[in-house]
């Protein structure tokens, strides 16, 4: 009869109160045998995959060995390629002719210069593809970069075509070799003595000393002054009473004579030529001499030329005039020169002269 009662007196006293937060269970710890089945799991895992890592590994190691030793193989051939124009450019610079034939300075920028665009260009295709193997070995979807280096290469390529062009056209300058160090050209934009080729700028020495930057790609033609040979020519103006056969005796003899002194006898490639008459007018005639010079030293002779030329006609009796059109020089006074101009007023009677003679003041007329 006590089960009732006790019943009675727990439904009195209402519910038990619940479980405050502080005395909930705490979190389960792994078990031995949990930490075993993870270790388990993971090694099997890595014994399902180590194959392939290895494999990976192996082949991008493989790659990057490949890579660095055919970069090396390439810069080292292209080095002893331009050592070896070096080597040429100096055995010939110490023959006779090595320096009338070739400039060491200027082979010696063109060969640097070609060499630096070979390294890079072997560079960038070795690393670029090396670098495109290795991201395909880790099985890595390449269109997509493929596809956005494409853009980026159209854009880039579009903001900055004044610089492509200009760096294409100065590998193409330097591998036709259209001028070097030491040239005389004229490009143009500007002309003078070549000082520095590049890849993008050439720089010219002008003719006052001043250094111009000439942009590659804005350069349409080139006149080089100074491959092969250049031609000396001068212009003499006589009066179209000298002899003719004295004349061309006279200049014979300043030909022949300078032929042999030097340092023109170095400097003349073929012997001074009379041509003959250039032009021939009422009172004067022209007559042209010409001669083919070393490169660059037209101007040298043509100066000495004119000299001699000058001397020996002053010796010869045999005038210079001025131009083709020179007037003949009259060292007559002219009379009329210290005669004043008649005047209308020394004549009293001219209208003129009654126009400025004073009014008489007229007596009045008695009423």
């Amino acid at each position: 009869m006590s089960l009732p009662v006790s019943s009675a007196v727990s439904a009195a006293a209402g519910p038990s109160p619940s479980p405050s937060p502080s005395s909930s269970t705490a979190p389960a710890v792994p078990s031995l045998q949990d930490a075993q089945e993870s270790a388990t799991h993971a090694a099997s895992w890595v014994e399902e995959n180590w194959s392939t890592w290895l494999a990976i590994g192996l082949k991008v190691l493989l790659i990057l060995v490949i890579a660095m030793v055919l970069r090396k193989v390439v810069l080292r051939a292209i080095t002893k390629l331009i050592d070896r124009m070096n080597r040429t450019v100096q055995a010939v610079d110490g023959t006779a002719l090595g320096g009338l034939l070739v400039n060491a300075e200027r082979r010696r920028q063109r060969s640097q210069a070609i060499g630096s665009v070979l390294r890079s260009v072997a560079s960038f295709v070795i690393l670029g593809t090396a670098a495109l193997m290795v991201l395909s070995a880790f099985q890595i979807n390449l269109a997509p970069l493929l596809a956005s280096a494409g853009v980026a290469g159209v854009a880039i390529g579009f903001g900055a075509r004044n610089l492509v062009t200009d760096f294409l056209s100065g590998v193409f300058m330097i591998l036709e070799d259209q001028y070097g160090v030491g040239d005389t050209i004229d490009a143009g934009v500007a002309s003078g003595e070549v000082i520095e080729v590049g890849l993008r700028v050439t720089k010219l020495r002008g003719d006052n000393g001043e250094i111009w930057y000439v942009r590659n790609g804005e350069v349409k033609r080139i006149g080089n002054l100074s491959q092969g040979w250049a031609t000396a020519g001068v212009d003499v103006t006589v009066k179209a009473s000298e002899d003719l056969d004295r004349l061309k005796a006279t200049l014979d003899e300043v030909a022949e004579k300078m032929g042999k002194e030097e340092p023109w006898n170095e400097l003349l490639w073929s012997p001074i030529e009379v041509l003959g008459l250039d032009s021939v007018l009422l009172d004067s005639m022209v007559v042209r001499v010409s001669a083919r010079t070393m490169p660059g030293k037209s101007l040298a002779v043509e100066r000495e030329l004119r000299w001699r030329i000058k001397r020996a006609f002053d010796a010869a009796d045999i005038r210079i005039v001025g131009g083709a059109t020179a007037p003949a020089e009259d060292d007559t006074p002219d009379p009329t020169a210290v005669i004043a101009a008649p005047s209308a007023l020394a004549n009293s009677a001219s209208p003129q002269a009654e126009a400025a003679t004073p009014l008489t003041p007229q007596a009045p007329t008695p009423k």
